[in-house]
């Protein structure tokens, strides 16, 4: 039998909550269920992502990444519709432009899962899609400023586009000679693995540079025996692949949770890259751990953890050069960048 197309099992996806708690055996929290934040940003969840949540448990780590709740409709002092800076680092049609050497693509708006914290959750994608006219304007923005040598694909999720449509545009980055590196941000090999196909690898495979693939995990459980498949499948090709998780209140926020996390990642493949404190974007808030017990938590890990196993624990703070570490003054200012 002809395993599923990514495109099939992307159409299946559940998009009704109260559908997802029936299939959980949760129907009692139905009533927690806020529509005005699902018609806001819709749920999103694939049928394989739901498979790993535990049934009958409300307090499911999976389960609490994408259900819309009453929560997310309150407003909370502090978070925004902007909560990174996309807006004032445009360089040009979905080019962001933060960070010297390299550049930020925004390949597209879609992907396969709507994660309740999503710091983009509000940006403009219908205006703001580097895809729009063919690449050209993104490709002139990067092929103008010799000092952009890497070239981040990020949405939404690049790998909901075709692999046809990947090609175009690395057909095309090929032409810029100062371009040496590709990195990939994407959650579809973690909640969608059917999308790391064959096509996609032979794509991958035939890229001109160095490629590194930075995955999105945030719990132990979101990895079985198919995303350790995607994961293998795409170190085959020769990709160097990183995970980034963010601090979730409810979801992550222990020590034995992140510890599992790395170990489990690391048994997949994938080394821990960043641990982000969350972007306080509106609408997650409830998710919000404070600095203070954020950097407890990372103490303790690396206390009990090998170095190569610990994230590195950081702020993203609109107009900085870079990610910043976080340290006890609660920005991370007074520390050198990371990269």
């Amino acid at each position: 039998m002809q395993p599923r197309r990514w495109q099939q099992a992307w159409r299946e996806a559940v998009r009704d909550p109260r559908e997802l708690l029936a299939l959980l055996g949760l129907h009692e929290l139905a009533l927690g269920v806020s529509d005005a934040a699902a018609a806001q940003f819709p749920l999103r969840v694939p049928r394989g992502f739901v498979a790993r949540m535990r049934r009958g448990d409300p307090q499911d780590p999976l389960l609490r990444q994408v259900l819309p709740l009453d929560e997310e409709m309150r407003p909370v002092p502090g978070f925004g519709l902007d909560a990174v800076g996309d807006g004032a680092a445009k360089a040009g049609q979905g080019v962001i432009h933060k960070y010297r050497g390299r550049a930020l693509l925004v390949a597209t708006g879609s992907c396969a899962v709507h994660c309740r914290y999503c710091f983009r959750r509000h940006f403009p994608y219908a205006e703001e899609t580097a895809a729009a006219g063919g690449w050209a304007a993104a490709l002139e923005v990067i092929g103008a400023d010799a000092s952009i040598e890497e070239v981040l694909l990020s949405g939404g999720d690049p790998l909901s586009l075709a692999t046809a449509k990947l090609a175009e545009l690395t057909e095309a980055l090929r032409a810029i000679p100062h371009v040496r590196r590709l990195r990939i941000h994407t959650r579809l090999p973690v909640v969608l693995p059917e999308r790391v196909d064959a096509e996609l690898s032979q794509w991958l495979r035939a890229l001109p540079w160095p490629v590194v693939v930075v995955i999105h995990a945030n719990h132990a459980n979101e990895f079985d025996a198919s995303v350790d498949a995607a994961m293998r499948s795409l170190r085959d090709t020769g990709a160097v692949l990183l995970n980034q998780a963010v601090l979730l209140k409810g979801v992550n926020d222990s020590t034995d949770a992140l510890s599992a996390l790395s170990e489990r990642g690391l048994t997949a493949g994938v080394l821990p890259y960043y641990l982000h404190q969350l972007d306080r974007v509106a609408g997650a808030a409830h998710f919000e751990v404070d600095d203070a017990t954020a950097l407890a938590l990372h103490a303790a890990l690396v206390a009990q953890q090998s170095g190569y196993l610990v994230p590195r624990l950081v702020r993203e703070v609109a107009g900085d050069a870079s990610k910043r570490p976080l340290t006890g003054d609660g920005d991370g200012r007074n520390r050198p960048p990371v990269a």
